[in-house]
């Protein structure tokens, strides 16, 4: 068993990682849709190497946010059957494992011969109960985040140039049982987006059985030149990949926007949520909409389209958190 640890702030760790020499069969330990599941593998559809990343659920998304490479790597996941023994905080699911819980399970699905691995179970356990035997220790006290923290992702303070905020409407959901309710991914029918530094924007309109809905295309604002030049899906998937580069941080306001990207087959960009970064406004429970008076500082279109009018709204968002956030810091720093 070999490893390697990298312990840097996320800027240098993408630095670090991009530079890695990586095997032909690595992979990365990440639960999700689309991981496969190690101990349904045979040998040789098994990975040699294992990229595993150490943090809470926040952290991990962050990572893979802030590192291109990661999410160009094939996913990895357990199915674990007893709960985790990582008994100091409480995890999300029954059966959610700490990240040395998860890592111990995966190699003995892929080193089963290497007997030593088990030893480290043993010593996080001690770990465990020395822990709960002094609890006045205060050590990862499990408690809520204190309203107001700040949680600004980094690159939006120090340099929010290749910043690219989006906003995306997703087509009808149309007649549905409960059952294909659940199973449905919308995919997106109009997408819009703004690169901070340059103002260059993105504009695609998706052929969809929607839009011949006349109230639908009505609610978006859209115009007849807009559907004469809907493009397909896989036009759009292709336009946008040509658009957004690998230097780019995609910001989108809600996790729907994110999922409809998804749905479309684009994921190379973990996206920022926007809404999940504490402001007042956030706190009162104010929509997107409530920062449409703020001059947003962005180039002004002549279109009125719904899409490109959430979009401003949402680059205004964007500037007011990287304003309050560096008088913050000023203010600290005095």
């Amino acid at each position: 068993m070999h490893c390697q640890l990298i312990v840097q702030h996320n800027t240098e760790l993408n630095r670090t990682f991009s530079e890695m020499e990586l095997s032909e069969k690595v992979g990365l330990l990440y639960p999700g849709e689309d991981s496969r599941v190690l101990s349904e593998l045979t040998p040789d559809e098994c990975p040699n190497q294992m990229v595993v990343i150490d943090g809470t659920w926040h952290h991990a998304k962050t990572l893979m946010r802030d590192i291109p490479r990661l999410r160009t790597l094939p996913r990895y996941g357990l199915a674990p059957k007893s709960p985790g023994r990582y008994r100091i905080r409480r995890e999300p699911n029954e059966h959610a494992l700490s990240t040395l819980e998860a890592t111990v399970l995966a190699l003995q699905l892929l080193e089963p011969e290497n007997q030593s691995i088990a030893e480290l179970l043993l010593a996080f356990e001690r770990m465990v109960s020395d822990q709960l035997a002094h609890p006045t220790s205060n050590w990862r006290k499990n408690e809520t985040r204190r309203r107001g923290a700040a949680n600004v992702p980094r690159l939006l303070t120090e340099d929010s140039t290749n910043v690219v905020v989006a906003y995306g409407e997703q087509e009808l959901a149309g007649k549905m049982n409960r059952m294909e309710q659940k199973a449905w991914r919308p995919l997106p029918v109009v997408w819009a987006a703004e690169r901070l530094g340059s103002g260059e924007r993105f504009f695609c309109v998706m052929e969809s059985s929607s839009l011949k809905d006349a109230r639908f295309v009505e609610r978006l604002r859209l115009e007849e030149k807009d559907l004469h030049s809907a493009v397909s899906i896989d036009a759009f998937r292709e336009r946008w990949i040509n658009f957004i580069r690998d230097t780019d941080h995609l910001s989108v306001y809600h996790q729907s926007n994110a999922k409809l990207l998804e749905n479309a087959g684009l994921r190379s960009h973990e996206p920022m949520i926007l809404k999940a970064i504490e402001m007042e406004s956030h706190r009162k429970g104010d929509s997107l909409e409530s920062f449409s008076q703020i001059n947003s500082g962005s180039q002004q279109n002549e279109r009125s389209t719904r899409a490109i009018e959430r979009l401003e709204q949402a680059i205004a968002l964007v500037r007011k958190v990287i304003a309050i956030s560096r008088q913050s810091a000023n203010a600290s720093s005095v």
